[in-house]
């Protein structure tokens, strides 16, 4: 049963929110959908699209602008809790979906930061949810690309309608051609660990 009506992704990049998640939440338009991205509000190609993926998914969201640059110096998790909680309408949700702590593949800085921020949110009580969702994908340190965790809590085998209508966002909004990394990865099935408050 889904039970989740007011429910946010928080994530790093825009795409992120459409790969990990966007079959979930495709399958649940009951629920009010709020996707915020951490970084690339600056991105004049980049943020249009995420507005564009956003409303193909029937929700609403927001842009962080976090330093993204090919360096990845590191940032502070207040940095990061700090451009969180400016971009969530609500610090209230039933269900908060986010990244991985060690990422979605080897390896990305910026998903890994914004999973310990949300999960320092979350337990701290500065953002509630009854439900935390965290993505569990693994590449086997890059021997494959990104594949839903064998033994995940959920596991999400997403119908050949929604997965198609998932890859068009990646391919026509996002852009990624065939045969880029992101439409090559586009999961079939989604999975996530799960943790109640």
């Amino acid at each position: 049963m889904w039970a989740f009506k007011k429910c946010a992704v928080v994530v790093a990049h825009p795409d992120d929110e459409t790969l990990w998640a966007g079959g979930t939440i495709l399958m649940h338009p009951e629920s009010n959908w709020t996707v915020v991205t951490l970084c690339r509000m600056s991105d004049h190609d980049r943020a249009p699209r995420f507005f564009r993926a956003i409303e193909k998914l029937n929700a609403t969201g927001a842009m962080g602008d976090l330093d993204d640059g090919p360096e990845q110096h590191p940032l502070t998790s207040r940095e990061v809790q700090h451009e969180i909680l400016q971009s969530l309408p609500s610090n209230r949700f039933d269900l908060i979906i986010t990244h991985g702590l060690n990422g979605e593949y080897t390896r990305h800085l910026r998903h890994e930061e914004t999973a310990k921020a949300v999960m320092a949110l979350w337990k701290s009580d500065r953002l509630f949810a009854g439900q935390l969702w965290r993505f569990a994908y693994e590449d086997g340190g890059r021997k494959y690309l990104p594949r839903a965790v064998e033994d995940a809590d959920m596991q999400i085998r997403l119908p050949e309608e929604i997965w198609q209508r998932k890859y068009d966002i990646i391919k026509d909004i996002y852009g990624f051609g065939p045969d880029s990394f992101e439409a090559g990865t586009t999961p079939r099935e989604e999975a996530f660990w799960c943790f109640k408050s």
